[in-house]
């Protein structure tokens, strides 16, 4: 799932979810993006009001752990999020890519982490147009998106038993994410042996090297 030149994404449940999604047809995964988009729209429409003063209001979201990727077309007042195959180009131009793990874009768009700190620690890349981002950015900040709410509030009094199933959802989650940070370690664990070890011999050569000279003056004297 990643580019050339991409940092490959992190062993996590979101990995495993996208290769279980590849054969999911692709009409079904746009219906749910769809549902989110209107969601979005029908309780922070000021968002892409915000967004109305920008020549180009197309963005790539490219969410590294899926096996597809979000065109999202800002422009009121039908704004659109379009599903997209891996190799599948966006319809119309886009202003930027902002490439991440879905959670990092998650955490962006409800505003529980701070963007810059996102985009300085890589967990969020950017290709385009920089000041496009910003304003998007600008526009998702202080907007309360809370997207499970926002998704549920529809639902009515049917709500309340799909927030129970999200919650157990989300332990599940929670201990998914342990066991595979195990999993990984122990997979790693190994191969840092045995990079430790390379590393400490290749410190002896350069000691070895560096008092060659010292040994040779000893031996002339």
């Amino acid at each position: 799932m990643s580019q050339p030149g991409q940092r490959a994404p992190a062993l996590s449940p979101v990995l495993l979810l996208g290769f279980a999604l590849r054969p999911a047809p692709k009409p079904a995964l746009q219906a749910a993006a769809s549902l989110a988009m209107a969601a979005l729209l029908r309780g922070h429409r000021s968002v892409f009001e915000r967004l109305e003063g920008l020549a180009n209001r197309d963005f790539l979201i490219d969410p590294v752990d899926l096996p597809f990727r979000f065109h999202l077309s800002a422009a009121l007042p039908s704004p659109r999020l379009r599903i997209l195959g891996e190799d599948e180009e966006p319809a119309a131009p886009v202003a930027a890519t902002i490439k991440g793990s879905l959670p990092a874009l998650i955490d962006l768009l409800e505003g529980r982490v701070d963007g810059d700190a996102l985009f300085f620690s890589r967990a969020l890349a950017v290709e385009g147009d920089m000041g496009a981002v910003v304003a998007l950015r600008n526009a998702v900040d202080g907007a309360d998106i809370a997207l499970t709410e926002d998704l549920l509030r529809p639902l009515g009094p049917f709500g309340g038993p799909a927030r129970g199933l999200l919650r157990a959802g989300g332990m599940l989650y929670r201990r998914a994410e342990r066991d595979l940070e195990t999993l990984r370690a122990a997979l790693v664990a190994p191969v840092q042996r045995r990079c430790d070890s390379q590393e400490a011999k290749l410190r002896d050569l350069d000691e070895t090297v560096a008092n060659m000279p010292t040994r040779r003056r000893e031996r002339q004297s």
